[in-house]
């Protein structure tokens, strides 16, 4: 990303402000459509060059005429649905896209859903209709059967050249618009056209007149009344601005057909700031909701969406601005509060606030920067070297320090084990794992103490690929995936008995202690006991303590293959002491030496920690998910009713961690994107046997 000298936008009204973006999977086209808009707003523009599929939020603003744009290109790979997250954080409003060559598929409703939830208006723009294999027929058919009601098209295409759509049927006009010279002219239909309209007006009148607010238009419509252009296009910009209403839009990815009514839906149907509400905003440290709006004039409330480092700029913020103005010669507050969330956060997301001043701001524009003095409630601008901020962090005034509640993060079930390859990579992962997670806060970064392991926990192996690529490109830290460790338990499965002796002597005072312990199992849960039922005085009073120091010392140190020791009872029978020679390191010495003694795999064995796992997945694909939970040694629990989404179930299964670390992979493709999955330790179990001899000696000492 690099400045330019063209000119920013100017300081736009805030009703004049449209943030809108494109929405759908990986194929669909946005890309292309992202530059189509762009060049239509900016003719002549340089094409930049193909990039391969964004992995972070592309950005544009522009003028478009009648309002100030900016576009926003969220990646299309299920891994990435944070950035769709902060996408739609930072918009407005969205453009559906949906390829005319691949349907609704599974992907596309995943991405409808992430849409729903936050009840974002948007209009579906089917694109590639000059693929071989395109339909838009059946297209449209699966976007009415798939996302509700109110889907609707404005437009059909009609006719192409060349292998390419040039003219388009506008249904509300009854026009057609021909664009095989590279621009639009409207024509009169042709009769040939007559099947188009018949098949496809009068669904579209009666979806508009159904969510219109005058309850006798529909009356009027099936008296025969022809009603006028002007009524229907109002109450279908209403019906899209309140998001009940989703008109469907060609787009031909060829030539562009179909843009400028696009153009002219963002312009007067899609709400500006003002209309869209404010996310949850409190005071830093708690307190009363605070009531904002899009005002420039109010208290400074901005969000950093998506942060990136450029090699030759530095740290970049794509900042939305909720209320007030920010300007970037005045000190702001930088808060981030990952942790209210609820959800594990890993190490390099700390909580933190800072008075910190922002360097320049400025416009985005595809890769370049068009700077700029302030920025208004509404509008997203790019913030230079505001080094500190982390994606989701909130900016305010240092007299009111303010914290907008983050969107809701997808949770990353995907672990990968990674180790330096030499001492100078080891030295540089910190900063490189700091500067990460500032930058993606789905990244999860665990130094995991029982196993000694660094794990990355992401969202999907296109997640993993391209934090390792980053670590290597952009940090130089150079690390090789080994296999993930899971932390297991150790346990007695019968009573067992052994001495430990500890006899030394060399001149001075020696040490001697010896101890009898008897070691039993006791009910899953119960931690660790010990007793003692000594006799006589054989280990004086005062080194009984030393005893019980050293069983509990063991035991956690392990027993089988370094694990630590739960559910048992150590029962302290017996002993010998020395008037001179015992001591308190003697003792423990020795309690030590009897219950290693007592270890060997006829008499204790593994535990395995179990999570409770609930899958949410398309009913169906139900079936094969539960038949694979079968093959991963879980037990089904039970399965219920997805609440707020229609034909989906949760299924809720206890399944050893063991076989859910490539879980999230599976599912993916069991589910065809579709399924999600939430895990929380149940509790351990233990490890069959036939398994429990690839683990010993693979503890977290060996």
């Amino acid at each position: 990303m690099s400045a330019t000298t063209a000119a920013a936008p100017p300081v736009p009204a805030t009703t004049s402000i449209r943030n809108v973006v494109l929405v759908g999977p990986s194929g669909s086209g946005k890309s292309r459509l992202f530059d189509h808009v762009v060049d239509a707003c900016l003719p002549g523009r340089a094409t930049r060059e193909e990039a391969g599929p964004t992995t972070g939020l592309r950005a544009a603003t522009i003028t478009t005429g009648k309002a100030v744009l900016t576009l926003l290109d969220a990646p299309g790979n299920p891994d990435f649905v944070g950035v769709v997250r902060a996408g739609l954080r930072a918009a407005d409003a969205a453009l559906f896209v949906v390829s005319a060559a691949d349907g609704a598929d599974a992907q596309s409703r995943a991405l409808w859903h992430e849409c729903a939830v936050v009840g974002v208006p948007r209009a579906v723009v089917i694109t590639q209709l000059d693929a071989r294999d395109a339909d838009f027929a059946a297209t449209l058919a699966d976007c009415q059967a798939h996302f509700g009601s109110g889907i609707q098209p404005l437009g059909v295409p009609v006719a192409g050249s060349a292998g390419a759509v040039s003219s388009i049927a506008d249904l509300l006009l009854g026009e057609v618009h021909d664009y095989a010279d590279g621009t639009r002219s409207v024509r009169r239909p042709s009769p040939e056209h007559a099947e188009v309209f018949d098949t496809y007006r009068p669904g579209l009148l009666e979806g508009i007149i159904e969510e219109s607010e005058d309850s006798g238009l529909m009356e009027r419509y099936l008296e025969g009344e022809e009603l006028d252009f002007e009524t229907l296009e109002r109450d279908l910009l209403t019906a899209v601005a309140h998001g009940t209403f989703h008109p469907v839009l060609p787009v031909s990815s060829e030539t562009g057909a179909g843009v400028g009514v696009l153009l002219h839906v963002i312009e007067a149907a899609f709400p500006h700031p003002g209309l869209h509400p404010v996310p949850t905003v409190t005071p830093v440290g708690g307190g009363a909701t605070v009531e904002l709006s899009a005002d420039p004039a109010g208290p400074l409330v901005a969000e950093v969406v998506h942060t990136e480092s450029d090699p030759y700029v530095g740290h970049l913020s794509l900042v939305r601005v909720f209320s007030g103005t920010l300007r970037g010669d005045r000190a702001v507050h930088v808060s981030g509060h990952l942790e209210l969330l609820g959800v594990p956060t890993g190490e390099g997301h700390a909580a933190h606030d800072e008075d910190v001043r922002p360097g320049a701001l400025a416009a985005p524009l595809d890769g370049e920067l068009l700077p700029k003095p302030q920025a208004v409630a509404g509008e997203v601008v790019v913030v230079t070297k505001l080094a500190t901020a982390q994606t989701s962090d909130t900016i305010s005034s240092p007299e009111r320090p303010l914290l907008v509640t983050p969107w809701s993060l997808p949770e990353a079930l995907l672990p990968a084990a990674v180790a330096a390859t030499s001492r100078a990579d080891e030295d540089r992962m910190p900063v490189a794992f700091r500067e990460l997670a500032a930058e993606d806060p789905s990244l999860r970064i665990e130094h995991e103490g029982r196993t000694g392991q660094v794990v990355l926990w992401t969202t999907g192996p296109a997640h993993l690929d391209l934090v390792l690529a980053r670590l290597r490109s952009r940090f130089n830290v150079a690390v090789e995936q080994v296999p993930v460790k899971v932390a297991m338990k150790e346990t007695a499965v019968d009573r067992t008995e052994a001495q430990g002796r500890h006899v030394k002597q060399s001149g001075g005072h020696g040490q001697f202690a010896v101890c009898h312990l008897v070691m039993e199992p006791l009910p899953r849960g119960s931690g660790v006991e010990f007793t003692e039922v000594v006799v006589g005085g054989a280990v004086p009073r005062q080194f009984i303590g030393s005893v019980e120091k050293g069983v509990h010392a063991q035991l956690e140190k392990g027993l089988l293959a370094g694990w630590p020791v739960v559910d048992v009872k150590v029962t302290l029978t017996d002993g010998k002491a020395h008037s001179v020679d015992s001591s308190d390191v003697a003792f423990q010495t020795a309690a030590g030496i009897a219950l290693r003694e007592m270890a060997s795999p006829a008499t204790m064995c593994l535990l395995e920690p179990i999570d409770t796992v609930l899958v949410t997945v398309d009913d169906e694909y139900l079936g094969g998910v539960m038949t694979d939970i079968g093959t991963r040694r879980g037990q089904i629990i039970g399965s219920f009713p997805a609440e707020g989404e229609p034909g989906r179930s949760v299924l809720e299964a206890a399944v050893p961690q063991l076989e859910l670390l490539d879980y999230a992979i599976t599912l993916r493709s069991l589910a065809h994107g579709t399924g999600t999955f939430h895990r929380e330790q149940r509790g351990y179990e233990r490890l069959p046997e036939r398994l429990a001899q690839d683990h010993l000696g693979k503890g977290r000492h060996i």
